[in-house]
């Protein structure tokens, strides 16, 4: 009979299918390993999306110089010398 003894009820008197609170946690583990697992995978197939967010290198002293004179902002002599001054 239902409701009567120490396995009362549809499910025995353990909860969900017979596991309960540790059955619930397996599921919500695997879950969260699933989702994981997926931005994983989207992530490393992607890794040009990563280029774009990484900060931009900086050109070093000579080639702002060089890029300065291919302008016209400063002439050859003036050119000369600061690239005299950063050789050292």
């Amino acid at each position: 009979m239902w409701g009567y003894g120490p396995q009362w009820g549809m499910m025995g008197g353990y909860g969900y299918g017979g596991y309960g609170l540790f059955h619930m946690i397996f599921w919500v583990v695997a879950l969260v390993a699933i989702v994981f697992g997926v931005v994983w995978l989207v992530r490393s197939l992607a890794p040009a999306a990563s280029a774009h967010n990484a900060p931009m290198k900086r050109a070093g002293g000579l080639d702002i110089l060089e890029q300065r004179y291919a302008r016209g902002e400063i002439d050859r002599d003036e050119y000369l010398q600061k690239k005299t001054d950063l050789l050292g």
